[in-house]
Parts: C-alpha cells; sequence; structure tokens
C-alpha cells in the first residue's frame, strides 16, 4: 500500500490515462517536461486504495523526475508511468505481460517525448516487453544488449551522497560505527545495507516484506517492525521504500542527525522540509540521493562515456550534495530549496535555447 496524498498542483505536458485492452489495468503515463530533452522516468507497478492515488503518484513522481534529471545535468525531462494494482491483487505471468504491452502503447502515444525504464515493482525483464510496442524504453535486459539493473548505480549514488551527510554531521566521511536505519530493503535499499554492513556501519533496517528480516540477520543488522523504524535513535535515517512517509507526526518523533535517502517524495508535504530544518535534522533532497539510476540509463542509452566514465558521473552525486548543502548554509535556506533553484536555472536556461 502507498500514503493516499492529496493531488499535487497540474503543471504537466501531457498525461495518458487508459485502462489497459489486454490488461483491464488503470495505467498512467504522465509527462511533467522535455524542455530538457525527451523525458526519461521509471514505470511503477504498486498497489493503490484508488485510481486516483495511482494518478497522483504518477503526477507527483514526474514533477520529481524533472527536478531530478534536471540537477543530474541531463539533457533530460521529466515523466513517470504507474500501473495500478488493487489491494490484495496479484499478477499471474500472463496478465503481467499483457500490462506491459499494455504499458507499451500508452508510451508509444507520446511520439517519443518520454522514454520508460524499470522502476519499483517492474523489471528489465518487463521493459523487455514494453519493447514490443514501443521503442521509447531503456534499461533492457544485458542479455539482449542493454544497459540492465540500474540499482546498482543508483545504490552507489545513494551511498556517495550518505558520505556527504556524514562529513557534514560528523566531520568525516566513514561510515565505521554510525547509527544508520533503513527503512526498506529493496533493490536499492538492499545494496547500500550490504556496502555499510562491510563498512562497520551499526546498522537497523526494517521491510514490509518480513522475508527480508533473514537478509538483515545476514549483514548482522537489527531488525524493526514496519512502521517503527523511525523511532530508532541513529546518525542518519534512510527512507528507502515508498514515498509520505515523512509525516508531520514522523517527523517530530526523529531522533537522528539526517535524513538521506533514495525513496522518492519522502516528504509528505514539502513543508516538511523546514520542519526538519527547525529540528535541526539534515535534509539531503531525494531527487538529488538517488539520481544514479537515471544517470546511468541515459547516459547509456545515448553511449556518453565509457562504463567507468559514466559511474564515475553518478558518484559525483556526492560533490552535487556538498554543493547544495553549502549554498543552503551560505544563503540560511533548506537544502530542498538550494536544489529545487538549481534544477529550475537549469530548466530556465534549458527554456531560453528552446525558445531562440
Amino acid at each position: 500500500m502507498t500514503h493516499t496524498l492529496p493531488l499535487p498542483d497540474f503543471a504537466h505536458e501531457r498525461v495518458e490515462v487508459t485502462t489497459g485492452r489486454r490488461s483491464g489495468l488503470f495505467i498512467a503515463v504522465a509527462l511533467h517536461s522535455s524542455v530538457l530533452g525527451s523525458a526519461l522516468g521509471g514505470a511503477r507497478l504498486w498497489t493503490y486504495p484508488h485510481w486516483s492515488d495511482a494518478l497522483g503518484d504518477a503526477l507527483r513522481l514526474s514533477a520529481a523526475m524533472t527536478l531530478k534529471n534536471a540537477a543530474a545535468g541531463l539533457d533530460a525531462g521529466g515523466g513517470k508511468s504507474v500501473i495500478r494494482l488493487e489491494p490484495g491483487q496479484t499478477l499471474d505471468a500472463d496478465r503481467r505481460r499483457a500490462a506491459f504491452l499494455d504499458l507499451g502503447d500508452a508510451v508509444e502515444l507520446l511520439d517519443g517525448r518520454y522514454r520508460t525504464a524499470e522502476d519499483v515493482g517492474s523489471t528489465t525483464e518487463d521493459m523487455l516487453t514494453v519493447s514490443e510496442r514501443t521503442q521509447h524504453v531503456v534499461g533492457l535486459p544485458s542479455t539482449v544488449g542493454g544497459s540492465g539493473e540500474p540499482a546498482g548505480p543508483t545504490s552507489l549514488g545513494v551511498y556517495a551522497s550518505l558520505q556527504a551527510v556524514l562529513e557534514r554531521i560528523t566531520g568525516s566521511a566513514s561510515a565505521d560505527g554510525r547509527r544508520v536505519t533503513i527503512s526498506g530493503l529493496g533493490q536499492v535499499g538492499g545494496r547500500l545495507a550490504a556496502r555499510l554492513a562491510e563498512q562497520g556501519a551499526q546498522l537497523t533496517v526494517t521491510d514490509i516484506n518480513p522475508a527480508r528480516r533473514s537478509f538483515a540477520e545476514e549483514l548482522g543488522a537489527t531488525w524493526v517492525e514496519p512502521g517503527t523504524e523511525h523511532l530508532v535513535a541513529g546518525d542518519v535515517f534512510v527512507p528507502a521504500g515508498i514515498g509520505g512517509v515523512l509525516t508531520d507526526e514522523v517527523i517530530d518523533v526523529l531522533d537522528v542527525k539526517a535524513v538521506c535517502g533514495p525513496a522518492n517524495n519522502p516528504l509528505a508535504d514539502r513543508s516538511g522540509a523546514d520542519r526538519l530544518a527547525g529540528r535541526g535534522i539534515l535534509y539531503a533532497p531525494d531527487f538529488v540521493v538517488n539520481a544514479g539510476g537515471v544517470i546511468y540509463l541515459d547516459l547509456e542509452a545515448k553511449q556518453l562515456g565509457t562504463s567507468d566514465e559514466i559511474m564515475a558521473r553518478v558518484a559525483a552525486i556526492g560533490d552535487t550534495v556538498r554543493t547544495i548543502l553549502d549554498d543552503a548554509e551560505e544563503r540560511g535556506v533548506t537544502p530542498l530549496q538550494a536544489a529545487e533553484e538549481l534544477a529550475a536555472a537549469r530548466l530556465r536556461a534549458g527554456a531560453a535555447v528552446g525558445a531562440r
């Protein structure tokens, strides 16, 4: 389940909403901006209480992708796809294939202004299915010559961001002995947890999938029940699951020095950034922290650099975080505002070029 949030303001170039003719599932494809180029953002397969929740998520996530791609310096706009599952609904192999064929048809309607990729709930194999209906898809399996799973680059970018945050709050980028709580042990959160465990971090973890508890035990991490992780005292809280988890109520009881994680839109409301700052909790903006995957997918698809060069670009996210934190401190604004202004400046420059 996802948190039910109000619909955001509508500032999108185009949104396609359809009932898949093969699958019968609700599908939303949201193109927020193509000012900087063809939009790029993943396809999410997730459970939502109501179709409007799925639409709202697509709108929020696509707007976040505009900020993410702009702040990352990519020539790519922002978009997102969502396929809605009803509460308790699961898909067999045939209906899952049908859903992603339907998604391919919906993406094709945007005439190349939006490219999709894997995301929460979807896989590179699902993207191979999408490619049967549209060429506007990236991150196909490496077995067919695609760039493969982007979770590795995403987790590398999160780790580089976490180093920058630790440096700011402790004076050292080392994770050794630092108390880190990770909420969500999926593809990205799990990789990050494994890396931090190797480096001697004191990990507290949780996931809505109880089967991940065995993974936590392998790492020597402390497991807590989902919904209680924000009560654990520590250095850094890492939201790595669903969005909207940082509500006012959660922020008010957080006992950490910083928040830094890959979850998209972790703030239930933008005002949460001010609320965190008011409590002296450093916030590294999600759309900067989690940009490693989209940097990797975009540059690989466009063949802009060797593998080593692209991964170096991903690791440089840490330097972007440092720049944002420095700017925020110097001007007395939140890191979120500083990051948004960084992205906005690039979007203005792109719009000016496009208007010539």
